[in-house]
């Protein structure tokens, strides 16, 4: 045996997972894995099954074949029941915000504190004061959502999360319809809290820059297949045109 270390068994495994709706294949024998405490980036155009992919891993989607590991643990089969307590360690900050529109922003990360029923009001709210100030806006703790620009909603989404105390974030599309410099901020408040934290990420996107702060690895999916899995700088290495393709389009908006 050698003296190396054994790799950890990853927290997230999808092993030949495969997905249709109708006659519309999203996922086609799909493998990758993600360590603990590892950040994986999936990237791909806009329908490619980035998004089914994160839906499969907190249990709102079945495969139709192959296998889905989440926390370590083989849900596929898995009941809602039995899914409630993965999603206590694996949670998901959806594209929208998915925020409570008749919340506080205080109210809206306070949400899964008191769904757990441990604490009283003032350990919430102390709680909530220092997720607020983790992701940048404790200032804005009495606004509504409506009054939150797209940015700062995400960060709220990404308190609201961490208030759940998870293992794993899986971020949607983080980055989009954010303006350059908000998507600077939330790509390092994403790569901060998961050193801080110590967490498991998965973040789906198209944008390569935040792809390229934050991924130990890479998924790149091109017509339902995971056509790449490996570091950034494989990637950058690949031969597979659609990737070129890619790398070089955010070349172009670097120089626009």
């Amino acid at each position: 045996m050698p003296d190396d270390a054994p790799q950890p068994a990853p927290y997230i495994e999808f092993r030949d997972v495969s997905k249709a709706f109708g006659d519309n294949v999203v996922l086609d024998h799909v493998n990758f894995d993600v360590l603990p405490a590892e950040t994986v980036c999936i990237l791909g155009r806009s329908g490619v099954g980035k998004s089914v992919s994160l839906h499969h891993i907190m249990g709102f989607l079945k495969p139709d074949s192959g296998r889905v590991i989440v926390a370590g643990q083989d849900i596929t089969d898995y009941t809602e029941e039995q899914l409630e307590l993965i999603r206590k360690k694996v949670t998901m900050v959806f594209q929208n915000g998915a925020l409570f529109d008749s919340l506080t922003v205080g109210e809206n990360v306070a949400f899964p504190l008191r769904e757990s029923r441990e604490l009283n009001e003032e350990q919430t709210y102390q709680i909530v004061d220092g997720l607020l100030q983790m992701v940048g806006v404790q200032e804005m703790r009495d606004l509504l959502p409506s009054d939150l620009s797209t940015g700062m909603k995400r960060s709220v989404a990404i308190a609201r999360a961490l208030a759940a105390r998870p293992e794993c974030v899986l971020y949607d599309e983080p980055t989009t319809m954010v303006d350059p410099l908000m998507a600077q901020l939330l790509g390092d408040l994403i790569k901060r809290l998961k050193i801080q934290l110590n967490l498991t990420s998965i973040v789906v996107t198209h944008d390569m820059r935040l792809a390229k702060k934050l991924a130990e690895r890479v998924v790149f999916l091109h017509e339902a297949r995971a056509i790449f899995f490996g570091t950034y700088a494989e990637m950058e290495k690949s031969k597979e045109p659609i990737i070129q393709e890619f790398l070089e389009l955010d070349e172009l908006k670097l120089e626009a």
